[in-house]
C-alpha cells in the first residue's frame, strides 16, 4: 500500500530525515516509535502529503504522489488519506457531526450523503447520543471518537496518527486501543501510527524505530 524510497528532508540547515525506506502492506497497522526529533512526525507528514520531500519517493497504492498536480494532490489527499491528531483539531464552533461530514462535503459528497454516512459512522463509535454536541461539551474520549469518525468519513485507504493518545487519561488510552485496532480489523483500513506510548505501539503489526533521521529497526 505504501512504499518510502530514500526519504531525505530538511529544514534550512538541519536534516531531519536521512535516507529513510520502508514499505507499508495493505490492512497492515504500523507503529513508528523514537525519541523526539527523530523525525517521526516529518515522515508521517511526508507520507501524508502534507509536506514534499527534498528527494526520494512516496507510492501510495501505486500512485507517485510527486507525479500529482498540486489540485489533484489535494482531492487524492481527501479521499485516500484519514488524519487523527493528538488534540483532535476539532472546529469549535462546529457539531460532532458537523466536524465529521466536512471532509465528505470538501470532497463533494451531497450533503444528505454526507449526513447519513456521519451518522452511521458516529453511531458506529458509540456517540449517537452526541452528534449535535460540540466539542467543548464532549470528554477528550469523545473529542478522540469524533476524530477518527471524521477520519473515516470518505472511507480511506489510509488512517494516518500522530500521537493519537498523547493528551488521553489511561481509561480513554484503552478505548483509543480497541478503537485503532476495530478500524484495522472491520474497516480494513491500513494504519501508521507515530506515538511515545509503548502500550499503543504494542497493538500495532509491526513497529519501526527511528533514531536521528534514520530506521535503526
Amino acid at each position: 500500500m505504501i512504499k518510502a524510497h530514500d526519504i531525505y528532508k530538511r529544514f534550512d540547515n538541519l536534516e531531519v530525515l536521512k535516507g529513510v525506506s520502508f514499505e507499508v502492506k495493505k490492512g497492515e497497522m504500523v507503529a513508528i516509535v523514537g525519541q523526539s526529533g527523530a523525525g517521526k512526525t516529518t515522515l508521517l507528514q511526508i507520507i501524508g502529503t502534507l509536506d514534499k520531500p527534498n528527494s526520494g519517493s512516496i507510492i501510495i497504492g501505486g500512485q507517485d504522489i510527486a507525479q500529482l498536480s498540486e489540485k489533484e494532490l489535494s482531492h487524492f489527499r481527501n479521499q485516500e488519506i484519514g488524519f487523527i491528531f493528538q488534540f483532535h483539531q476539532l472546529l469549535p464552533e462546529f457539531t460532532a457531526l458537523e466536524n465529521v461530514m466536512l471532509p465528505a462535503l470538501i470532497g463533494h459528497t451531497e450533503h444528505h450523503e454526507a449526513k447519513q454516512r456521519a451518522t452511521d459512522i458516529l453511531e458506529r463509535l458509540k456517540l449517537g447520543e452526541r452528534l449535535h454536541h460540540k466539542p467543548n461539551e464532549l470528554s477528550g474520549g469523545e473529542r478522540q471518537r469524533v476524530a477518527a469518525a471524521r477520519a473515516l468519513i470518505n472511507n480511506p485507504s489510509i488512517i494516518l496518527a500522530d500521537e493519537p493518545s498523547g493528551s488521553l487519561d489511561s481509561n480513554n488510552k484503552q478505548e483509543l486501543h480497541k478503537l485503532l485496532c476495530d478500524m484495522r480489523d472491520q474497516f480494513k483500513q491500513t494504519i501508521i501510527i507515530v506515538t511515545h506510548d509503548n502500550e499503543l505501539a504494542q497493538i500495532a503489526n509491526r513497529i519501526v524505530r527511528m533514531q536521528d533521521g534514520k530506521i535503526i529497526s
